[in-house]
């Protein structure tokens, strides 16, 4: 095969596996205005203004994680660790903030510094000392969720005596101004997070090589690239955002829960699926895991309004997993 032919090869996949990821982002959005659409006809009390507001609030601290999921899973690696890390984050914080009564800004930056660290030992555990992605993280999964419970004492840490903690979160800055759209701030805390993730994906080498460790790792170390390295940062930077979600969930709780956590990775996973990001690495975008990350919240939150039994609840998510993963696979197949 020639240059010319292996280039045009190379152009065919390429607009192959773009065209199956716009058509997933298509079908997944489609998929949400159906859900919308149909829990607005099925209870008047969906489509409130209220009610959205908790659907966005809900779909902040998933939709951080489901970021944190994201950039992970483009490598072709997988982070069960999210959830418990989210909570060892906001644990830090509390323990910065109300045991140690340090000024808000340092108990943020805590927070984010811990979960760098800390993905970044998960990084090291993959990369360095070659775990399996699937094992380093439940393995840092159930040391997180245990120093959780040593730290606090398997008690809460509340934020009674922080000024402004509950209003990152709860607060709306945008409401100040339109008293008709009391978007939450942890809403705007997702925008920006998701917006400047899009932007590393596309517009940096940091980004470039999250593609490329998912697509073939082996060509790019290869060609002379320190692969190790790289996929180290892209796990301490996803647990840097986890660290933004631990602030997040903890600022509305108003309160540390030490015990929480487990259960969010799944959902963060899911929504990434749903959203059109392949398992097997190399293929997705942020924007899908927005509306994955949204079709999670408001199933969850028109099947709450339909009384229907929580752990169905958990039936209906399981199976949203089973389906979502097979349609990646399909697609796959057909690129």
């Amino acid at each position: 095969m020639t240059a010319q032919d292996k280039s045009k090869a190379a152009t065919g996949a390429s607009f192959v596996q773009q065209s199956a990821s716009a058509q997933q982002k298509l079908l997944a959005f489609a998929s949400l205005i159906i859900l919308v659409i149909g829990f607005s006809l099925a209870s008047p009390n969906f489509f409130q203004v209220s009610n959205i507001m908790a659907i966005l609030q809900a779909t902040s601290v998933n939709g951080v994680l489901a970021v944190a999921a994201t950039i992970i899973i483009l490598t072709g690696g997988i982070d069960l660790s999210i959830g418990t890390l989210m909570t060892f984050c906001a644990v830090v914080a509390g323990v910065v903030l109300t045991w140690g009564g340090m000024p808000l800004p340092l108990g943020i930056l805590a927070a984010i510094g811990t979960g760098a660290l800390c993905g970044l030992a998960s990084g090291t555990f993959v990369a360095q000392m070659k775990i399996p992605p699937f094992i380093a993280t439940l393995g840092m999964m159930l040391m997180l969720k245990g120093l959780s419970l040593i730290i606090t004492g398997a008690r809460p840490i509340y934020f009674n005596d922080t000024p402004g903690y509950t209003d990152i979160s709860q607060g709306s800055l945008i409401g100040m101004v339109f008293p008709a759209l009391p978007i939450p701030n942890g809403v705007l805390v997702l925008f920006v997070v998701a917006g400047g993730m899009a932007w590393v994906l596309s517009r940096t080498v940091l980004g470039r090589y999250t593609y490329a460790l998912g697509s073939n790792e082996e060509a790019v170390r290869l060609s002379g690239v320190n692969t190790r390295a790289w996929k180290m940062a892209v796990y301490a930077l996803a647990g840097g955002i986890c660290g933004i979600a631990g602030i997040l969930i903890s600022s509305r709780l108003n309160s540390a829960q030490p015990a929480l956590g487990l259960g969010y990775e799944l959902d963060a996973i899911a929504a990434v699926v749903i959203g059109g990001t392949s398992l097997a690495g190399g293929r997705g975008t942020v924007l899908g895991t927005l509306i994955g990350a949204l079709i999670m919240a408001v199933l969850t939150n028109g099947l709450r309004i339909l009384s229907v039994a929580p752990e169905w609840q958990t039936v209906v998510t399981g199976g949203i997993i089973i389906l979502a993963v097979y349609a990646d696979q399909l697609r796959r197949e057909r690129s």
